[in-house]
């Protein structure tokens, strides 16, 4: 018999992933904390709806969080009516939400002192990808809770990768995040340049994707970018998030990441500009504004 799964979460990300699950064939309990949206969901998705994250813990075997940051995870696993309040030795936490190393190891640190087990497996992909079951995950922990997790993980995930001990999936994930916006921030004031030099921007995409300049931003965010559309795939502000905290950690190593730095910056001028729900495509606004014209 598949593992009984709960599902903490059902965000643009979490909704879709649960939705994978539930396509698996996991037995599925669910609960988010926007009331009514978890039985609405689970009355399309042949799941159960519960009203606390602890009610998921006592009807499941491992138990998925996937929800915004890491006061958020340690709500929903450590606080009043959350799963540690029906923690056992044989339960299993999954966070796959984005959240510090230092977090994660401290809320294990809490369950394991009720005997259950945690890994921190974040995804990379958006909500296509989520939608798709093709996301990326990077899983920190023990090698014996990565092996009983690993189906699950692959009803959501096409690459999955046990990357070390409990927190390095979440560093890894800051990583790849904070080098993601990088890029961004990059192509947005290529996009500029070109422009402003009379570089034909259809030309410009052709000749760049086949190049030394070619990177998953370039192919994801140059037509958002020109079309000045931020339909959300991800969020300005969790993308702002993820660099603020890869940037603590690289402080805290001594590693400067100046690169990551300068995402951060046009980042918050972007939220400052009012695009923090929106797709961090935005990005493009902060870098028109600080060259003072419009792609």
């Amino acid at each position: 018999m598949p593992e009984r799964i709960g599902f903490l979460g059902l965000g643009i990300m979490g909704s879709r992933m649960a939705a994978r699950v539930a396509r698996a064939g996991f037995p599925l309990t669910v609960w988010t904390h926007t009331p009514g949206k978890a039985a609405a969901w689970a009355s399309e998705h042949d799941a159960v709806a519960v009203d606390t994250p602890g009610e998921v813990a006592r009807a499941s075997d491992i138990v998925v969080s996937m929800v915004v940051d890491g006061e958020q995870v340690s709500s929903v696993l450590l606080g009043e009516g959350g799963v540690i309040e029906a923690a056992r030795a044989d339960l299993l936490c999954v966070d796959m939400s984005t959240i510090s190393p230092l977090d994660s190891r401290r809320i294990a640190a809490a369950l394991g002192e009720r005997g259950a087990r945690m890994l921190d497996a974040p995804v990379t992909g958006s909500s296509p990808r989520a939608e798709a079951g093709t996301l990326t995950i990077m899983a920190g922990g023990a090698a014996e809770d990565f092996a009983r997790a690993e189906p699950l993980l692959r009803s959501m995930g096409e690459v999955i990768v046990h990357v070390g001990e409990l927190g390095q999936g979440e560093m890894l994930k800051l990583i790849n995040n904070s080098l993601g916006a990088a890029n961004a921030a990059a192509l947005a004031e290529a996009l500029l340049l070109a422009r402003a030099t009379g570089v034909d921007l259809d030309a410009f995409v052709e000749v760049t994707s086949a190049g030394s300049g070619a990177s998953a931003q370039l192919t994801l965010k140059s037509t958002p970018m020109r079309k000045h559309d931020y339909t959300t795939l991800f969020k300005t502000e969790h993308m702002l998030k993820d660099v603020r905290l890869c940037l603590e950690e690289a402080q805290a190593a001594g590693i400067p990441f100046p690169s990551a730095a300068h995402a951060r910056d046009l980042l918050t001028a972007t939220l400052g500009r009012g695009h923090g729900e929106d797709d961090y495509a935005a990005i493009i606004e902060a870098a028109e504004g600080l060259a003072g014209r419009r792609l």
